[in-house]
């Protein structure tokens, strides 16, 4: 498999995440990251490059791509807001915030505003449920939410 996808960097951290590890598949995630966080998301040629730098097969790293939802085999926008939809911010409205949030950006879930400047999914838990309803914008944890008001929630997240 060729690596000519990635750049001599990303080359690097990657062998770098592979040494910490005792398993090239421990290693898996990490390198799938560093791809993501240097290109938005991981198309088929840089998963098979990564393939390639670990020694592991593209259906393996796919595998662990579309399970993770914090890994994304599709392009994004440039913030992608995470709701929660477990059951305590559901119970506390995150179906509300989830549809404002629809109706105010003209996109539904897993969908991309055609600016290119949001992306929306749901998340299965984020973690906070003392908080809720939450979502994350970009790596902006937003507790509390108002589930009527997505603006104030775009507004949060734009403070990166």
């Amino acid at each position: 498999m060729s690596t000519s996808s990635l750049t001599p960097d990303e080359i690097t951290a990657i062998r770098k995440a592979l040494d910490t590890y005792l398993w090239p598949e421990a290693a898996a995630v990490d390198a799938l990251y560093i791809v993501q966080q240097r290109h938005g998301w991981v198309d088929d040629a840089k998963l098979e490059a990564v393939a390639g730098v670990l020694g592991l097969s593209p259906a393996y790293l796919d595998s662990l791509a579309t399970f993770y939802p914090l890994l994304h085999r599709k392009p994004v926008g440039r913030k992608v807001i995470r709701y929660c939809d477990s059951v305590s911010c559901w119970l506390m409205g995150s179906d509300r915030l989830a549809a404002s949030l629809r109706e105010r950006l003209g996109i539904g879930e897993g969908e991309t505003t055609s600016d290119g400047a949001y992306t929306l999914l749901p998340h299965p838990c984020l973690g906070a449920c003392h908080q809720a309803p939450v979502a994350m914008v970009a790596d902006r944890l937003l507790t509390g939410l108002d589930p009527a008001d997505p603006d104030t929630l775009l507004e949060e997240g734009d403070g990166n």
